[in-house]
């Protein structure tokens, strides 16, 4: 949190990323944050286009969200709607001082060069897993081993590049 607070003022959008793998906390973190910082929250679930779609979410993140909000102007981006599995409105975010950004891939490039401090959230897998299908139920658990293919690519070197990295495994 002090980090977080630390950030310079700025004319521009502060951006802070919480990125991870499924089941790793980032939502838990990013609403416990939200709370406590009064600041927006993009979440990259509304973003990606499926299941089949995450390697999609860091160009629309950058393109669509981070860098209008850094231009000073509002930010619009396509959302999906994951029960009729068919895109969604038109999600907007007027601009705003500073945002927190949540999901897997928000530290990658080319998002991951406009976030200004990027948190990594880990935790064993089987954990993780354990996680997702109790807050996602058994709609996730057919996609689990193909969305784990995509983080893998995705996420290569982003924990890497993390200006903080939080071990998740030993909270509830």
């Amino acid at each position: 949190m002090r980090r977080v607070r630390a950030l310079p003022p700025s004319t521009r959008t502060v951006v802070v990323g919480l990125d991870g793998r499924s089941g790793s906390g980032k939502t838990r973190l990013a609403d416990e944050l939200a709370a406590t910082l009064r600041w927006p929250v993009v979440r990259l679930d509304e973003i990606y286009p499926g299941w089949d779609g995450l390697a999609t979410a860091p160009d629309v993140l950058a393109t669509d969200v981070l860098l209008p909000l850094r231009d000073g102007r509002d930010a619009s981006w396509p959302t999906w709607d994951w029960v009729a599995g068919a895109p969604g409105p038109t999600a907007h975010l007027p601009w705003t001082p500073h945002v927190l950004v949540e999901g897997c891939g928000t530290g990658a490039p080319p998002a991951g060069a406009l976030v200004d401090l990027l948190v990594w959230l880990e935790a064993p897998e089987g954990l993780r897993r354990e996680r997702a299908l109790a807050r996602d139920g058994q709609t996730f658990a057919p996609h689990w081993e193909r969305w784990a293919a995509q983080e893998a690519d995705v996420l290569r070197g982003v924990a890497e590049r993390a200006d903080l990295v939080i071990d998740t495994s030993g909270l509830a």
